[in-house]
């Protein structure tokens, strides 16, 4: 049986999302004060940024009987974001390591000692988890994903009113005509 584990729609709207507040005015306020970067420039520069996000949050974990993979759609180009793919014969651990937020990621060893980082932030971690404990017998009993929902959700809060603030400012600099 194959699965396939994307990531969380949750995590992908938050950050695309942030994204947009945090870029979106940047043409807007180069017009209005008369920066030697033009706008349009700018609207190029955002357009390529929002493709390459969205290229690395477009990422698949594909599980089935042989191996986990990590894959990438093919409008992807694969000098951007390559993939890895693990057959399960290999994995010798799952190993834990720290962050430097204080977080834990877990990485597979493979039996040539590679790591390669386990995704922690797709739908259906706990299934996942529980996966790769049938395939491999490594248990995964501790293993919880870095970021929890919540977090997303405060920081997609966060993200809603900073656009309100940017579509404020925007419009403000067109009724002061400056744009």
């Amino acid at each position: 049986m194959t699965d396939v584990f994307r990531i969380s729609p949750l995590i992908r709207l938050t950050l695309l999302s942030l994204y947009i507040a945090l870029t979106t005015p940047l043409p807007f306020l180069a017009e209005a004060t008369d920066a030697p970067v033009p706008s349009r420039w700018l609207w190029v520069g955002i357009a390529i940024g929002f493709l390459i996000l969205l290229a690395a949050l477009s990422e698949r974990v594909i599980v089935d009987s042989e191996g986990i993979q990590v894959a990438y759609p093919g409008w992807v180009p694969k000098f951007f974001r390559r993939g890895w793919q693990l057959a399960w014969a290999d994995v010798k651990a799952l190993k834990p390591r720290s962050t430097g937020q204080g977080g834990l990621v877990y990485y597979f060893l493979s039996q040539s000692g590679e790591g390669y980082l386990l995704p922690m932030r797709i739908v259906g971690f706990a299934r996942f988890v529980d996966r790769v404990q049938a395939e491999t017998g490594i248990d995964t009993t501790d293993v919880k994903p870095l970021s929890q929902p919540w977090m997303y959700l405060i920081l997609l809060g966060f993200t809603f009113f900073l656009l309100l603030i940017d579509a404020w400012t925007i419009s403000t600099a067109f009724t002061l005509g400056k744009i």
